[in-house]
């Protein structure tokens, strides 16, 4: 009796072994460097400034702070999702490496995970035009421009494409997402500027937002270009909302931001993307390995190189804050962020579900 209670721990034993040795990859693919996830930035005071200057101004970090501050448990949502992006973007490379957080490296990544077997995605569009003047009740071929835009820079068909430097060619990629225009709400307001606090959004709610990307051109005042909600926030405030001068290529647009960038870099967000220096000094990042570190935005159109943080700038990357006419690339590991979101599980996974 004794020999045969010595022989079933020995093969129990033998078992249990079997099993860790089989579930040790496993444990170790699991393990994500998260040590340098933050989503609260000092936007409020920065963009401030920027429109006190007069310059170029995307609220989205702002519209970010104060969606933290009203939204527990928000934080942790985000973190989860930025969890989730570096799991996914790791198993994709061939070794398992890298968790999909940048390192300034400023293109040397030769493979950011960007394989799935998602296809081309589609994300229909709401837009919905608040104008309390005529001019901004912006015209169908003006809405319809900002469309065509964004497929044209999403799938990296825009003709200023050719101008990427050499030093990023190698990244420069179609991100393999396409817009279709679903449908179009008009509405009548007296209100002449609607901030950034989504007072627009409380007067005129999404609609379906778990399925549709909606948008929202209003006169947002302040010299404000627009601001996005990024994946994870409340589902009640879901969407885009730029100003109707910046929306589009034709009728009521004003230069230099007319030729709808603007529209591209806000979806950028809206798809998980943050802006390009970080938004804050070097050694704060953007979370995509082949975009340089950087410590401040860029404005107008900046001669090449322009050099930061002991790196150069991806000054025409999309979110940058250069015009409209020198923004014209989305990265190979940018590209792995935005799809990984639509994957099963991910915050807009049912959108292509």
């Amino acid at each position: 009796m004794k020999k045969m209670i010595l022989s079933m721990a020995a093969l129990a034993m033998i078992f249990t072994s079997c099993n860790k040795d089989e579930e040790a990859p496993n444990q170790e693919q699991s393990k994500v460097d998260m040590s340098d996830f933050y989503v609260y930035t000092d936007s409020d005071s920065e963009e401030a400034a920027r429109v006190a200057e007069g310059s170029k101004s995307c609220y989205s970090m702002v519209n970010l702070n104060r969606l933290l501050n009203e939204n527990e448990g928000l934080y942790k949502k985000m973190y989860d999702i930025e969890y989730n992006t570096r799991k996914s973007i790791a198993a994709k490379k061939p070794d398992g490496a890298g968790n999909g957080n940048g390192n300034g490296n400023g293109g040397s990544d030769p493979d950011p995970g960007t394989g799935d077997n998602l296809g081309v995605i589609t994300i229909p569009v709401y837009v919905h035009v608040i104008y309390s003047t005529s001019a901004q009740n912006i015209s169908d071929t003006q809405i319809n421009s900002q469309i065509t835009v964004l497929n044209r820079d999403f799938r990296k068909n825009n003709s200023d494409s050719n101008q990427v430097p050499s030093l990023f060619s190698g990244v420069a990629t179609d991100s393999e997402i396409e817009f279709v225009l679903a449908g179009t709400f008009r509405h009548a307001n007296s209100q002449s500027s609607w901030g950034t606090n989504d007072a627009m959004k409380a007067a005129y709610p999404p609609v379906t937002p778990q399925t549709h990307l909606n948008i929202w051109v209003c006169n947002i005042g302040g010299g404000i270009l627009g601001y996005a909600q990024f994946p994870g926030g409340p589902s009640s405030t879901d969407g885009v909302v730029i100003s109707p001068q910046y929306f589009g290529t034709t009728g009521y647009v004003s230069a230099p931001f007319d030729k709808g960038r603007t529209a591209t870099h806000e979806v950028g967000h809206y798809l998980n993307l943050r802006h390009i220096w970080g938004d804050g000094r070097c050694n704060r990042d953007d979370y995509v390995s082949d975009t340089p570190s950087s410590d401040r935005p860029n404005y107008g159109c900046p001669s090449f190189p322009t050099n930061h943080c002991n790196s150069t700038d991806m000054t025409m990357n999309y979110m940058d804050y250069t015009d409209d006419a020198c923004m014209y690339m989305f990265t190979e590991g940018q590209k792995a962020r935005m799809r990984t979101i639509f994957e099963s599980g991910g915050p807009r996974a049912s959108m292509i579900n």
